[in-house]
């Protein structure tokens, strides 16, 4: 069986092994692909892993020996599903890998924004501490998350975990949710979306991207939230209007948004939330811990020997 990894950098840049693919079949790794390369370099594949190169029913056309499609990633969305069931090619991809690494990240920019982390290694390098007359040094509010109020939008995997830590950190938690209020925990609500807007000190978005949640933070949602509430986005970078944001963010309205994802990656030089006030921006690492992406590629690996056996397993088509 001949193997084709079309963008394997970004999961494995060299520090982890492909041995278990490996193990599969005759397998060749390009660190990244063009659009323009892919047919010559899959043209004899029999299955093709991709993390973000995406695969068209016409270029499924094109490429004769092909069988299956591996995601290296949870979503899906690089595939045409549909072109792939009409062909009779599998597609498979790996869930719930990154659960715990991106509710890490989710806390992480939590608690720059409460604790103001990356202020106060800043000012220390400044010399401020050092110069101070007093043992200690602050010039901001120092924020207690016991007592706040968590809004968590979506809970799936991750978004549930999220809850689940911040009743630990003593938080009032409400989720808008499609699960019945009956299967809920102790201690996480259910409430309307515009319910959450109005009393999340913090709201955190879990939800997948669709047309209905595309854009579901906007100018018009951002003024009903609490005036200097937090916003986090470790989901998808289109569920929030970024010019919205960068000027609520200017205004005041928004006290700080804590971001692993953006609406376009690489995001363009120029985009507004770059020069906002309070805007946390990291390069969408959450799901990139080293015991995230070795679960993943042994998924991957699980996912295509599952295949050849003649039992797939994670389909998506």
């Amino acid at each position: 069986m001949k193997i084709v990894i079309l963008d394997g950098y970004s999961v494995n840049p060299g520090d982890l092994s492909w041995a278990e693919l490996e193990g599969c079949g005759e397998l060749t790794v390009y660190d990244r692909t063009s659009t323009d390369e892919i047919e010559e370099r899959a043209k004899d594949a029999d299955a093709i892993l991709t993390n973000k190169v995406v695969i068209s029913g016409g270029t499924m056309d094109r490429l004769p020996n092909l069988k299956y499609i591996g995601v290296l990633a949870t979503g899906y969305n690089v595939v045409d599903i549909e072109a792939a069931g009409k062909r009779g090619i599998t597609v498979t991809n790996v869930p719930a890998y990154s659960t715990n690494s991106v509710v890490q990240m989710t806390f992480a920019h939590i608690l720059n924004m409460t604790n103001r982390i990356a202020h106060y290694a800043r000012e220390n390098r400044e010399g401020k501490w050092s110069s101070s007359p007093d043992f200690c040094y602050w010039d901001t509010n120092l924020d207690e998350l016991a007592g706040k109020t968590l809004g968590v939008v979506g809970l799936g995997n991750i978004g549930y975990k999220v809850a689940c830590i911040a009743r630990d950190f003593g938080m009032d938690v409400f989720a808008y949710t499609s699960k019945n209020s009956a299967d809920l925990p102790a201690g996480i609500q259910k409430t309307t979306f515009n319910g959450l807007l109005g009393i999340s000190d913090i709201l955190t978005l879990h939800c997948p991207l669709t047309p209905e949640t595309k854009e579901m933070i906007n100018k018009d949602t951002l003024k009903r939230m609490k005036r200097g509430a937090l916003l986090i986005n470790t989901g998808r970078g289109p569920l929030v209007n970024e010019a919205d944001v960068a000027k609520a963010l200017n205004d005041g309205q928004l006290g700080g948004y804590g971001a692993d994802v953006m609406a376009q990656e690489p995001p363009k030089a120029d985009n507004p939330l770059f020069s906002a006030p309070n805007a946390y921006l990291t390069p969408h690492i959450a799901w990139a811990t080293t015991e995230a992406r070795i679960r993943l590629i042994a998924i991957a690996s699980a996912n295509v020997k599952a295949f050849i056996q003649g039992s797939p397993q994670n389909t998506v088509a």
